[in-house]
């Protein structure tokens, strides 16, 4: 899997598979997880009156065989939300896998095949496409940066710049493009930025308070700008540090002062062109809000076949 200058994937679509490349297939969400996210965007999409289009010209008892295929070589992901969305507007619509979450396709590889009650695929395809290409947009992203850099054993990670209410289904496909998370939400870390540090009167205090507030299995992970600031995180007794928007020189030296003593996160306009250069510098992890507040969506269609 190679990623070019503009971040998109070139792949072996016969045996590249994201998820093999990890260790196994990825483990989906809940079921419980997904069908409310979907069930209301198709509430929002339906509206008042139902698909106008589709019921007019589509007669009630119609059958279809459609197919998703790729516009564009990209990694899958999101393919629980689009089968919730043909099933939750009729359950006799069978959505056959071509190919799983987590895999590499090709332009023109088909996904799944759709097969059933023509009226209610029409009336869900949009809602399905959405979430498939959102998501397979965010997976593709990710494996790109994820192959970038590769060679140096570095792990990418996501942040909390998610749309809201699609956190959990944005952090999966990160998972299925072969990253991985940081924290879910405020309540499961604690990272002190400079606002804290401000609000505390310093690293060290803010570090304090923050010990003597949480349970033992709680982590602390605190954001510098400079290296006296990493010093004193360090002295503090950190267990990571969030290296922000430091240049690749001084990414060097602050992973020799750190030692292995703590986590240590490049984060800052981190790209698929800069990425290399940075994890070359040995930091344990890179995070890239733009896996899932920018990604481009991956090309995606419903092809009618009969």
């Amino acid at each position: 899997m190679i990623a070019n200058a503009r971040g998109e994937i070139a792949m072996d679509v016969q045996s590249d598979s994201v998820a093999e490349d990890r260790g196994g297939a990825i483990t989906p969400l809940p079921a419980f997880l997904v069908e409310p996210i979907v069930r209301a965007a198709l509430a929002e999409d339906l509206g008042r009156a139902g698909d106008l289009t589709s019921n007019a010209i589509v007669p009630a008892g119609a059958h279809a065989e459609t197919a998703l295929v790729a516009r564009q070589p990209g990694v899958i992901a999101g393919l629980d939300f689009a089968t919730t969305a043909f099933l939750l507007l009729d359950p006799a619509i069978a959505l056959t896998r071509a190919r799983n979450d987590g895999d590499a396709v090709g332009a023109g590889a088909v996904i799944a095949r759709v097969s059933g009650p023509a009226r209610a695929m029409l009336s869900a395809e949009r809602t399905a496409l959405n979430f498939l290409c959102h998501l397979s947009g965010i997976a593709t992203a990710t494996a790109a940066v994820v192959a970038a850099v590769q060679p140096f054993g570095t792990r990418v990670t996501d942040t909390r710049k998610t749309i809201p209410g699609l956190r959990a289904a944005q952090k999966y496909a990160v998972r299925a493009g072969g990253g991985s998370n940081h924290r879910f939400g405020l309540d499961d870390a604690v990272l002190i930025k400079d606002n804290h540090v401000a609000a505390a009167g310093g690293i060290r205090e803010a570090i304090a308070r923050a010990r003597g507030a949480i349970g033992h299995l709680v982590r602390i992970e605190v954001e510098v700008d400079t290296l006296s600031q990493l010093e004193e995180a360090l002295a503090a007794g950190t267990d990571a540090v969030l290296l922000d928007n430091m240049a690749p020189t001084t990414l060097r030296a602050a992973v020799a002062m750190v030692g292995g003593r703590a986590i240590t996160e490049a984060s800052g306009r981190i790209t698929p062109e800069t990425a290399p250069e940075i994890a070359a510098t040995g930091v344990d992890l890179i995070s890239l809000g733009w896996l899932t507040h920018s990604s481009r969506a991956l090309d995606i269609g419903l092809d009618y076949l009969a």
